[in-house]
């Protein structure tokens, strides 16, 4: 162990270099503005802190006699061994050397020369590592010493290196040196010997104490103790000296006599130490130390060495007391005869007194060490006894006890005048405590004599409240005679007559014992103040008016404070204060000037530059305020009100308090902190209310006044106002983060920071209550202007005219360190101004207008963040640290609060800022790195990240999630924000993924099982739903962006049910998991199979939840109690609806203050115990309904990952039949916890939602796996899944529908659909149509074997009809009545019911229920809705889905016979007849629309006509190719669909010109044409663009197409009908033998279903074989649809061409062209005169009529074609077609004619 600074010299080797400055750049992020030489300093010393606190850690873990660890025996034996093996090396010598060698100045000087000191802050950090490892080296040797006694040759070095040893400038040690004495004091310390020695461990210990077995070792130290040269500090000398001779004297009464020779010297060696005021440097250099009341044990030794001393040399203290009195005589000599004091005067008993008194004083621990002072004469009213007799306190007390009380009563009686004071000192200290103060009160009480023997004469002892309080009176009597007019010029130099220095002092010593006594023991302060003869409080406040000196009238003041703590004295004290005038709050009517204390501020204080009067009204004022503020206080004599008292705080003392003159500079923070401690109470305690901005008047002296405000309405308004007030806490802000940059020591430190936690708590009270406050404001309409702080936060300062305020108050983040109280506020400041959207852009722009600033602010923050000392759960902590640790993690949960809070803002926002993104450019550009990478600086990025990513490298998974659960809870919500901002998203996204890994290493610990304490379950779970929200936004990601293996990665640790196996170091998967298939780690086998991780986040959701129980009252009203509760709620930041309990409390204690008489008086606490039921209660309820909340938001992140697992990753990730396994799972442990007994219905609804979704990607599996083929050859059940999972799947959802009852309509919405999916998984799939089906015999159809699908729905409507009648009651139920989707899916659900139900079981309850006679009668009330939807601006269309829903129920129904006859019964015709919706056809149109009408159908007519010309001939092949070309990689596809959609067209047209034929006439006479009469084709083959004017006359025809066109599409239909049989027939005979169709044409028919060059090769051979089917079937059912087109339209064509034919032949007139010189000008009229209609014809004549009989090409070869397809196709489908009867028709008429 080398602790030298020389290691540090790296000018001399380069290898150093290297050693030092590479931690130091890779540690140079977290050190914002140091170069990694600076670094490298801090971690050098910050490396010999750690080594020397490990050193001392392990000797504190050694086996001893002071103290343990708890540890493990064998633990202790192996530190016990291994820190004996360091001893006897030389450790105490060379901690020694090191304590000596080690010194700030060299070390700075070194570092200085070496360039190694940089700003202020590394100096400071510097020097408190180099101080702190001194501390280290030094508590290693005292904690040694605790334990063990030194050898002889460490303790001699000990003490030979306390002789060296010097003051400081103060004369007190430093803490090093304290250290070090204390080692030697606990060194000699032999006092465990009087403890006993029963068992053995003691019998070891003593046996191992050298000054019991070591003559030599007794011998050395008394000899270097009795005959050594003088000491640098003799006063330490004389310290060592004495506890040498208290152990001496220990020793001497021990049985073994081998050390009489040196336990006799134990009385010189006493007076040796007397001689050298040991009291007084034990009061001035050990009391001194700043560190000693911070070590337990170090008070524990020196409680111990007084206490020795008052008990083991009792003749010693005599003789101290025979000294002090034969001094005061001398004194009291001197003083009578006017001369010199003597020279020879002894001060050892002062100095003792003052000791104690100064020691016992501080009690930072709480020990209440002085107990063992006092005896328990009388039984005391505490319950619990502390102190060396705890639990003994009707035994009697121990012999040392009983001294040190006796000390205590002797050193009282017959007291000297010059033991006085000291003694008052000495009782001072041993009054504190809450037990001694009790004892102090009942020894001065007792000490007094009665007050008749007063009257007689008989003088009690001079330390007794009689004596106290006489003299007191006395004092009062006197001075009141010469109390001054206020008018007098004399007044301002009082005269201090009647009071001399002695009695000052005497005056404050008591007033200070008194203060101490009443401030820890209420008895005592409610019985001196009820005395009747003392009256402390009243003869106090006169001495207050008269001429006493300002620090006494201090001392009164700090008095009645204490007195001031029971409300009780407060409210009477407010009146005598008022009464007194001490602040003049009423001027007679003629006075000149102000009086009192004000005067003395201004005339008396500010020349003598000390203020102590001034700080104890403050103190005074600050009390009074706690306890009680009376509302009339000053009533009769001035406007009620406290605003006097605060004008005077504000104007008088705060406003001046930075120009005047301070003696002591720290005085000036003093009076800061205590008027702003006034302000911060009054504020705190202030709540705006209406009528605070309502002008009140009271009646004064029968005038109309203004009434004053509250004095927080008072604050508020200065503070929302651009006031010297709020100017001067600005102020006072940038002032004391300027000197905290100085990281200098300056006086009046302390309470700087004080000043400046109260200013900061100011404006956060400020900005927490002037949202009411203004809003209050507006609404009265007052006519009071002010203004938002958080604007007024932005003006410019005076004193840097900067607008910087906001950046002042951040920079205190900076400080975290050392004044956590006050980061703590900043944050909480910025996190409130940080609500408003319109400051942030400016904030950003303050934030990073400066570098250096911008550098300082953000390491603040990160600072914050960082700090390893927060804790979460020590709000009951006692200790300082443990409030410290609660504070630095409330600071960062407002901090990230601050950053969830921003991040919902536009952009640029204060977050962004803090967390690295860019903030001058666009936010998506933003590049994350590491710190330090490429100039990257630690943002609070990082700092969240490093936080969250403590311990998730261990199984136990991230510390924080257990250590701070609700601090982790905000870290991941700071997450998942930044991932599903979009202009974030991509930036974090890529490094998180990229830089930490952070979602798989995070989701591996899924789920986080916390202890139940605290509310951290809720914690828990709000972990995991932001965990699981970040994860599904990941997943969504990478399936998009195709990063395989990250999403791979994800979906197997989610999934896998096989043992978890470990990634390669990179996190990406290896080559053998890259190349197989990640459906392999879902199949069963034999591997021990884990629960799935989605599984075991489900499992941690708790569906349970108990509920309060009812409330139990007997005094209140339980329904006013409720509506109280209910309105005292709001909803909190985190979206909950939660009760304000502080605010319900104050409303209860309100009413019950409230009530009036004897009776309510005595039934108070009744009362009041029932308010705190009513309140625990509350609690319960807003723990119960955050529970839920968090259960709601896990449930919800849950199914939102689940969902995007299902729908967003790629399919070939989790192929069809693993899908099915996890869905099967996931929907049974669903159903398993929501239909538990205790589930909480608030659940319900989400895990509906869920049911519903995972149902339908069960669904979709299933059809997907059927449609590959590989669904209904599994043997176990049906597809991947098995029948029984299925069945059970059924049950439970049926169950959960039924557990819902009556209510939950909207989730049973849910349900049904859910219920619907799962029945669409019994539906047949699509097949190939072999055109064979109606060719079966119907005995083959009936001794078929049951398919898959036919024995699943049997099996399920088994199951659906085993749940009876409660099944369908809800069904139907939710079919008639309820919400409109619910009801429409209900409808759905019996539609799909009844499809199946053959046995009519649901239909005939629907029947007898009357819910079929419901249904039907409903018609007529969605009439009326129906209606409306047909207005010009419809509502909703939900009327019209219901009605389509019923309808298609009813049309279900009607198709069984049954149906139709309960149909009929239910009068369904006469309902539809009602319905006046069918009747409201539009109004009759006019004569020229009804033209304009018929002229848009005959374009139309045309526009059809035509587009059956270009599809009829080449202009199909060359539509055809487009496609290809269009399309070439699914050319194949592309073009059937095409064939199709043309065919399709052509059919459509057809229909179309049949259904015109039809309509016109149901006879030929009568018929329109639509063709014009000419039989032959179109010229060229083409169909395109027909060329009649070629084969026809000129002028004789429009633009109608000829007859000819559909004989040549019969044709071409013709063809392609036996193009398309010959193709379904191949395909047909391909897929029969699919095993031996050759691997080229399998590939063939792949091409058309892989995309991709070379995709069919990569798939195996069963994939291929199943893609060829897929393909097959898909040609199979695509011919067998061209087939049933080209039939349906040969059958069209025939019945047109027959119609026109016939009309022709037969019925058509044909007109002369010599009969009119214009063509058609009455060709019209021939036509109608024979009674025909032409579209597009003008005229008909012979030659036409000759064309058709000639010019039909309708031969035998066409018919013979048309009769082969009805034999192929029509006869085959069990249809009946009219071809042959047509072919048969249109023969005989051409052959006729």
């Amino acid at each position: 162990m080398t602790f030298s600074s020389k290691d540090i010299d790296v000018s001399h080797n380069g290898f150093s270099e290297y050693v030092y400055l590479s931690p130091g750049e890779q540690q140079q992020p977290h050190f914002p503005g140091l170069t990694r030489g600076l670094v490298a300093v801090l971690l050098y010393w910050d490396g010999k802190l750690c080594l020397a606190n490990s050193l001392r850690t392990l000797i504190q873990s050694r086996h001893g006699k002071t103290f343990t660890l708890d540890l493990s025996g064998e633990l202790v034996a192996l530190t016990t061994h291994f820190t004996d093996e360091l001893m006897n090396q030389g450790l105490t010598k060379r901690l020694l050397t090191l304590v000596s060698e080690i010194n700030v100045t060299r070390e700075f000087e070194r570092l200085q020369k070496e360039r190694g000191l940089g700003n202020e802050k590394h100096r400071k950090e510097v020097s408190d590592l180099i101080k702190e490892s001194r501390q280290a080296l030094a508590d290693s040797l005292f904690s040694w010493t605790c334990q063990s006694p030194l050898s002889k040759d460490d303790t001699l070095a000990l003490i030979g290196h306390l002789e060296t040893v010097t003051a400081q400038a103060d004369g007190s040690l430093d803490s090093v040196n304290l250290a070090l004495v204390m080692a030697l004091l606990y060194c000699l310390d032999v006092s465990f010997v009087e403890q006993g020695t029963e068992d053995r461990e003691g019998e070891n210990m003593l046996n191992a104490l050298p000054m019991l077995t070591e003559r030599q070792y007794v011998s050395a130290v008394h000899s270097r103790l009795m005959d050594g040269q003088p000491w640098k500090l003799p006063g330490l000398q004389a310290v060592c000296r004495l506890a040498w001779a208290l152990s001496l004297r220990v020793l001497s009464q021990l049985p073994q006599g081998s050390l009489v020779e040196f336990t006799e010297a134990d009385e010189a060696l006493a007076d040796q130490a007397l001689l050298g005021d040991v009291f007084l440097f034990m009061k001035e250099g050990i009391l001194g130390c700043e560190s000693f009341a911070q070590e337990e044990f170090y008070i524990r030794r020196l409680h111990s060495l007084i206490t020795d001393f008052l008990a083991l040399m009792p003749m010693k203290v005599k003789q101290l007391r025979n000294r002090a009195d034969e001094d005061a005589r001398l004194v009291h000599m001197s003083l009578q005869m006017d001369s010199e004091l003597p020279s020879s005067l002894r001060k050892d008993l002062d100095h003792l007194m003052i000791l104690i008194g100064e020691f016992y004083s501080k009690d930072s621990f709480g020990l209440e060490l002085g107990l063992e002072f006092w005896c328990p004469t009388e039984s005391l009213q505490h319950t619990s006894l502390q102190g060396s007799y705890l639990g003994m306190a009707l035994q009697r007390p121990p012999h040392k006890q009983v001294v040190l009380s006796k000390f205590v009563r002797q050193m009282g009686d017959l007291l000297p005048a010059t033991l006085y004071i000291p003694y008052l000192r000495m009782l001072k200290g041993l009054a504190n405590g809450p037990q001694c103060a009790h004892y102090s009160f009942s020894l001065l009480k007792t000490n007094g004599a009665t007050h008749s023997d007063n009257i007689q004469g008989v003088s009690g002892s001079p330390v007794s409240w009689e004596h106290f309080f006489h003299s007191l009176m006395l004092y009062h009597e006197n001075l009141r005679r010469d109390f001054p007019n206020p008018d007098a010029a004399h007044y301002r130099h009082p005269p201090l007559r009647g009071i001399t220095q002695r009695e000052l002092d005497g005056l404050t010593s008591f007033l200070q014992l008194l203060t101490t006594i009443i401030t820890w023991s209420e008895n005592a302060r409610l019985a001196l103040c009820e005395h009747p003869q003392w009256t402390p409080v009243v003869v106090m406040l006169g001495l207050l008016q008269c001429s006493i000196p300002p620090i006494l009238k201090a001392e009164l003041l700090h008095c009645l404070a204490a007195f001031g703590k029971s409300p009780e004295i407060a409210a009477s004290l407010w009146q005598s204060l008022e009464y007194t005038q001490i602040l003049q709050t009423v001027r007679a009517p003629g006075q000149r000037q102000a009086a009192g204390i004000e005067v003395e501020l201004s005339e008396i204080e500010s020349s003598c530059e000390e203020y102590p009067l001034t700080r104890g009204f403050c103190h005074l004022i600050s009390t009074l305020v706690e306890s009680s503020l009376p509302v009339n206080l000053g009533a009769g004599l001035r406007v009620p009100g406290f605003q006097p008292y605060l004008n005077f705080l504000r104007d008088s003392v705060f406003l001046p308090f930075p120009t005047r003159a301070y003696r002591r500079p720290a005085e000036k923070w003093e009076v800061a902190d205590a008027v702003l401690e006034v302000f911060h109470k009054l504020l705190r305690d202030y709540e705006p209310q209406p009528s605070d901005f309502v002008q009140e008047m009271v009646e004064l002296q029968g005038e109309q006044v203004t009434a004053h405000k509250p004095p927080g309405h008072s604050i508020m308004f200065h503070l929302l106002n651009d006031s010297p007030m709020l100017a001067l806490c600005l102020s006072l802000l940038e002032e004391g983060v300027r000197q905290l940059d100085t990281y200098a020591p300056f006086p009046g430190k302390k309470l700087l920071e004080s000043a400046v936690l109260h200013c900061l708590c100011l404006l956060d009270l400020a900005l927490q209550k002037e949202v009411v406050f203004m809003d209050l404001l507006r609404e009265s309409q007052a006519s009071m202007l002010v203004s938002p702080l958080e604007q007024l936060l932005q003006g410019v300062s005076p004193q840097t005219r900067r607008a910087d305020h906001i950046v002042n108050i951040a920079r205190y983040l900076y400080h975290s360190s050392s004044n956590p109280e006050a980061a703590f506020q900043s944050a909480k400041i910025l996190r409130r101004i940080a609500n408003y959207p319109n400051i942030q852009t400016r904030l950003v722009g303050d934030f990073t207008h400066d570098q250096s600033v911008s550098d300082k602010l953000m390491a603040g923050f990160v600072e914050c963040l960082d700090s390893e000392e927060a804790e979460e759960g020590t709000e009951n902590g006692d200790g300082e640290r443990d409030n410290v640790a609660r504070i630095r993690h409330e600071t960062q949960i407002h901090m990230l609060n601050l950053l969830i809070t921003s991040l919902e803002l536009k952009t640029p926002n204060l977050a962004l800022y803090l967390l690295g993104y860019e903030v001058k450019k666009p936010v998506s550009s933003t590049n994350l790195q590491d710190p330090g990478v490429l100039g990257c600086p630690r943002s609070c990025l990082h700092a969240i990240l490093s936080l969250l990513q403590r311990g998730t490298e261990k199984r136990s998974g991230p510390v924080l999630t257990q250590q701070a659960p609700h601090l982790a809870e905000l870290c991941y919500q700071v997450i998942y924000q930044l991932c599903a901002c979009p202009d974030t998203s991509g930036p974090t996204m890529r490094y998180l993924r990229t830089s930490q890994d952070f979602l798989f290493s995070h989701l591996q610990h899924l789920p986080f099982i916390l202890p139940s304490e605290f509310r951290i379950p809720i914690a828990a779970l709000s972990q995991m739903s932001w965990l699981m929200k970040t994860a599904a936004i990941e997943l969504r990601v990478t399936s998009l962006n195709r990063q395989r293996s990250h999403t791979q990665r994800l979906v197997s640790l989610l999934l896998d049910d096989q043992p978890h196996t470990q990634h390669t170091a990179d996190g990406e998967s290896g080559m053998e998991e890259e190349t197989r298939s990640v459906s392999g780690f879902l199949h069963f086998d034999t591997v021990s199979k884990v629960r799935r991780k989605l599984l075991s986040v489900l499992d941690a959701i708790d569906f349970s939840q108990d509920m309060p129980e009812l409330l139990q009252l007997d005094f209140f009203e339980r329904a006013q109690i409720e509506q109280v509760i209910s309105n005292c709620e709001h909803v909190n930041e985190q979206g909950h609806t939660v009760c304000n309990v502080k605010l319900l409390h104050r409303v209860l204690v309100a009413e019950v203050n409230a009530l009036q008489g004897m009776a309510a008086i005595g039934q108070r606490p009744l009362l009041m115990e029932e308010v705190n039921s009513i309140l625990q209660q509350v609690v319960e309820r807003n723990r119960v309904r955050r529970s839920l909340s968090a259960k709601r938001h896990a449930l919800r992140s849950w199914r939102s990952l689940v969902e995007t697992l299902l729908t967003t990753c790629p399919a070939d990730l989790i192929p069809a039949d693993d899908r099915q396994l996890i869905i099967r799972d996931l929907l049974l442990d669903l159903h398993d916890k929501v239909l538990s007994e205790d589930a909480a219905g608030e659940l319900m609804p989400i895990v509906a939602g869920a049911v519903f979704t995972l149902t339908a990607h069960l669904s979709q599996s299933v059809l997907s796996e059927q449609q590959q083929g590989a669904g209904l050859e599994v043997s176990s059940g049906f597809a991947s899944i098995a029948n029984s999972a299925l069945h059970l799947i059924l049950r439970k959802l049926l169950d959960f529908i039924l557990c819902t009852g009556g209510g939950y309509q909207r989730l049973r919405a849910h349900l049904y659909g859910s219920l619907l999916y799962y029945l669409q998984i019994a539906q047949k799939p699509e097949e190939p149509d072999t055109l064979q089906t109606a060719g079966k015999a119907m005995w083959e159809r009936l001794t078929a074997p049951e398919d898959g699908f036919s024995k699943l729905q049997r099996e399920n409507l088994a199951i659906i009809e085993s749940y009876g009648r409660a099944l369908m009651e809800v069904v139907c139920r939710d079919a008639c009545d309820g919400h409109e989707i619910s009801r429409m899916l209900a409808l759905a659900v019996l539609d799909r019911i009844l499809s199946i139900d053959r046995q009519n079981q649901w239909l005939v309850y629907l029947c007898n229920s009357g819910y079929l006679r419901s249904l039907v009668e409903s018609l007529r009330q969605d009439d009326a809705a129906l209606q409306s939807l047909l207005t010009p601006q419809p509502p909703l269309l939900k009327p019209l889905y219901i009605y389509e829903s019923k309808m298609a129920l009813l049309t279900r129904v009607a198709k069984t016979g049954q149906g139709a006859v309960e149909l009929l019964r239910c009068g369904l015709v006469a309902q539809l007849i009602e319905c006046q919706v069918f009747d409201m056809v539009p109004d009759t149109l006019q004569d020229a629309a009804i033209m304009e009408f018929q002229g848009h159908i005959n374009r139309f007519q045309r526009l059809c006509l035509s587009l059956l010309g270009r599809l009829a001939g080449s202009e199909q092949e060359r539509l055809l190719k487009q496609a290809e070309v269009a399309a070439p990689g699914d050319s194949a596809e592309r073009r059937e669909e095409m064939e199709v959609a043309m065919q399709q067209v052509r059919a459509n047209i057809m229909e179309y010109c049949q259904t015109l034929l039809l309509q016109s006439s149901a006879q030929a006479q009568f018929s329109i044409c639509l063709f014009s009469p000419s039989g032959s084709e179109p010229a060229g083959r083409d169909g395109g663009r027909t060329d009649l004017s070629s084969t026809l006359p000129s002028m004789a025809y429009s633009r109608a197409p000829s007859l000819g066109l559909v004989l040549y599409l019969l044709k071409n239909s013709a063809a392609d009908f036996f193009r398309f049989h010959q193709s379904h027939r191949q395909s047909l005979g391909k897929l029969q033998s699919l095993d031996q169709l050759p691997p080229e044409e399998l590939k063939e028919l792949c091409q058309g279903l892989v995309s991709g060059p070379g995709g069919v090769e990569k798939i195996s051979s069963v994939q291929r074989s199943l893609l060829a089917k897929r393909r097959l079937v898909q040609l199979i059912n695509n011919r067998a649809k061209l087939l049933a087109l080209c039939s349906y339209v040969i059958e069209t064509c025939l019945f047109v061409l027959w119609r026109h034919l016939e009309y022709y032949l037969l019925h058509c007139t044909p007109t002369d062209p010599k009969d009119s010189l214009m063509p058609g000008a009455n060709s019209f009229g021939g036509l109608q005169a024979s009674g025909g209609r032409c579209l597009g014809l003008s005229r008909v004549s012979q030659q036409d009529l000759d064309l058709v009989r000639n010019g039909t090409r309708f031969g035998e070869a066409l018919q013979r074609k048309l009769l082969e397809v009805e034999g192929l196709y029509s006869q085959v489908r069990s249809r009946y077609t009219f071809i042959q009867a047509l072919v048969r028709r249109i023969r005989g008429l051409l052959r006729q004619i």
